[in-house]
């Protein structure tokens, strides 16, 4: 049981992305060809889980987009974001974040939609989100021309911490009395 603890927590630790039950179960079955079972799994994620809820980590292990994955506690999060500030080169232009926002609330969407919200042409945008592997193709619009449809990956679900696109906030939510235009009604 040790040694399937250990082999767990070494998968999780060496994914840049989470993993869920069936990717863990199939890499210890290819390495060892040995069949564990989903509850033995859970068992160990568990453990691991308490193992890391302690002080002496800065990490614990979090549950996102049906997977697992290694994560910095929230107490050095101005540490680590101070780190992710110097590394990031490859920022996305404003254009990038406007493109991504509509694919996350309108998935799957195509190109032309995304254009006609924006007013602007998003070759580019889009490209660099493909690149980034913050966008995936999901398939073809059943129209004229079959256009591609984008959604977000897991990565992106990864990235900003949700499980599902429904964990976006609302914009009822974002909405403030600053971002108000005109008089309020009575």
């Amino acid at each position: 049981m040790k040694t399937l603890l250990l082999n767990i927590e070494a998968l999780i630790f060496a994914s840049e992305q989470s993993l869920s039950l069936d990717d863990i179960s199939q890499v210890l079955q290819s390495a060892g060809n040995v069949t564990v079972s989903n509850e033995e799994i859970q068992e160990c994620l568990l453990a691991i889980r308490e193992k890391y809820e302690g002080e002496d980590f800065a990490i614990s292990l979090a549950e996102l987009n049906g997977g697992y994955q290694f994560l910095t506690k929230k107490d050095y999060y101005q540490l680590v974001n101070q780190l992710q500030i110097q590394r990031s080169k490859k920022k996305l232009s404003q254009a990038a974040l406007e493109t991504l926002a509509i694919i996350a609330y309108r998935q799957p969407i195509t190109k032309l939609d995304i254009e006609q919200i924006r007013g602007v042409n998003c070759d580019y945008s889009i490209q660099k989100l493909l690149e980034k592997e913050l966008i995936t193709i999901s398939g073809k619009a059943e129209t004229i021309g079959k256009p591609l449809l984008y959604v977000t990956s897991t990565l992106f679900m990864d990235y900003f911490g949700i499980k599902s696109s429904y964990e976006l906030p609302q914009l009822k939510d974002l909405s403030t009395e600053a971002n108000e235009i005109g008089e309020k009604q009575e």
